[in-house]
């Protein structure tokens, strides 16, 4: 799969977010990996400074590191986190 950093790819990603149990929220502070992960309230939080392509990289990032149960998704953001877990970001 290609990723493609656009705005629309970005509401993507945010719609799997929405459908999981996980909240994403996007707030200012000094990240070093530029997002934080909350395990135990379920909370991702990215800068919101970053550009698109940052907080798509973030958002990628986190769905690959945490547990989202698929059987709450819909069909087409199932095949979408399936399709991110088998892709590997090129610098």
């Amino acid at each position: 799969m290609t990723i493609r950093y656009t705005k629309q790819f970005l509401n993507k990603l945010e719609d799997v977010f929405s459908e999981s149990d996980y909240v994403l929220r996007y707030e200012k502070g000094s990240f070093k990996s530029g997002y934080c992960v909350l395990n135990d309230t379920r909370i991702a939080i990215v800068n919101k400074y970053y550009t698109t392509e940052g907080k798509i990289n973030c958002l990628i990032d986190i769905l690959k590191s945490v547990e989202i149960d698929k059987s709450k998704l819909s069909e087409k953001n199932a095949s979408l986190l399936s399709e991110l877990s088998q892709t590997s970001l090129q610098l």
